[in-house]
């Protein structure tokens, strides 16, 4: 089911390529289309919106009133609900942990210099929708923008018989303030430069397909953007102490997202290798999304044998893995040596799932080896640090004259007289 390759490999390095090229294989198509769709937005503005939301969803955007969303919370299954809230007090639990606060100290001239912590004033989110409902994405989207202190919050999902009731009553949950039926480039093009009903946002975050990323990835510097995800992945580190049909398992959670899932076993151990392909034969069989799940292991998943220790590290590392399981004997001592990863789980009973559903981090993470260089979302998506600098007259009367050099070595004349002003 797995190709089985050995670390360092050829075959090894093939494959990590194609996981981590994932996303690119249509960007020059899509990043054309995008293009000219925001091109006939900015010379439109709201009517081009509407456009496409006519063209593509068969339906105008729309603001999503209170009472609708009250109703959709009050249709939904009671003990899915209970389930929301449960998981929605994790979430902001574990946000609150993260908020930093600011800060000022003395520096070695004896002036103060620091930073205040502020949120923007109004954050976009979105969630995609489709064949399936992510109520948990929603929590996962929203609670950090107002664990954050942002004052207003804009959520977005696509309309019509995609607009699921669990949805709805999430964004309740969650606290969003205001709710609008629209998809794809319009919802995010809507919400970064404000069109139409839709006010403009400071930030524009939450997961969806190649469009959407790449209509943030072009509209980045109107608004700021969480990351550019794509397609999910998952790398499971084995020393063969484990249930082979428990590490099978969690790959198949991440394969059947899509056909371009990402799925890596990385192994210290052969046999347990081929004993997790033949688990994964076997509950592959009865998979109701069984053909996406095996398009993505045949095009996008492997099974690397490591050596050593650190053999199995550096294929971590090189990955750089949306979810990373480290499936072994005392998981914690392996983690002081994950330099990349969305986010870690230790043992055998902290699957992905329970990242996906339940403890608190947010399962908004980077892919397709992004996080070398982003996080996850969090509070500090939505968060500004604003520096701050205090000199009294004496303290900066010793620094005025090297100042004003430096200024001159720049030419920048008016610089230097700025700094000298005070003392003539």
């Amino acid at each position: 089911m797995l190709t089985i390759v050995r670390y360092g490999s050829p075959e090894m390095k093939t494959a990590f390529q194609a996981i981590e090229r994932r996303a690119k294989a249509d960007a020059d198509a899509v990043r054309a289309e995008v293009r000219g769709r925001l091109d006939d937005i900015f010379a439109r503005g709201a009517d081009a919106v509407s456009e496409l939301s006519i063209k593509f969803d068969g339906a105008p955007p729309r603001e999503v009133p209170k009472g609708e969303r009250r109703a959709a919370l009050d249709s939904c299954d009671p003990t899915l609900i209970d389930d929301l809230r449960r998981a929605a007090k994790n979430i902001e639990g574990y946000q609150k942990r993260l908020l930093p606060q600011g800060s000022m100290w003395t520096n070695p001239d004896g002036g103060a210099v620091g930073y205040e912590v502020r949120p923007v004033d109004r954050a976009g989110l979105y969630v995609p929708g489709g064949t399936s409902a992510y109520p948990s994405t929603v929590l996962m989207a929203i609670i950090p923008a107002r664990v954050a202190g942002v004052r207003e919050i804009v959520f977005c999902t696509p309309p019509g018989t995609q607009l699921k009731p669990e949805v709805l009553a999430a964004a309740e949950i969650a606290g969003a303030d205001r709710v609008f039926a629209m998809n794809g480039v319009a919802a995010i093009a809507s919400m970064a430069l404000g069109l139409g009903m839709v006010p403009r946002c400071d930030v524009v975050a939450g997961p969806g397909n190649a469009f959407v990323t790449e209509t943030k990835r072009q509209l980045f510097g109107f608004c700021g953007i969480d990351s550019t995800a794509g397609p999910s992945d998952i790398l499971v580190l084995a020393d063969g102490s484990g249930d082979p049909a428990w590490v099978a398992a969690d790959l198949l959670s991440q394969a059947e997202h899509g056909a371009r899932s990402g799925a890596v076993l990385v192994a210290l151990d052969e046999g347990f290798a081929r004993a997790v392909c033949d688990e994964l034969s076997r509950q592959i069989a009865i998979l109701p999304r069984r053909a996406e799940a095996e398009e993505a292991l045949r095009n996008y998943g492997a099974a690397v044998v490591a050596e050593t220790r650190e053999d199995a590290l550096a294929a971590v590392n090189s990955l750089a893995p949306e979810h990373l399981e480290i499936f072994t004997r005392d998981p914690e001592t392996w983690l002081p040596g994950v330099r990349n990863a969305g986010a870690v789980f230790l043992g055998g009973f902290a699957p992905e799932p329970l990242g996906d559903y339940w403890a608190g981090p947010s399962h908004i993470l980077p892919t397709g080896g992004g996080a070398r260089f982003f996080s996850a979302l969090s509070v500090e998506t939505f968060l500004k640090r604003i520096s701050v600098l205090s000199y009294d007259r004496y303290t900066f009367a010793n620094v005025s004259a090297p100042i004003a050099r430096l200024a001159r070595v720049e030419g920048l004349e008016a610089h230097a007289r700025s700094a000298e002003e005070r003392y003539k």
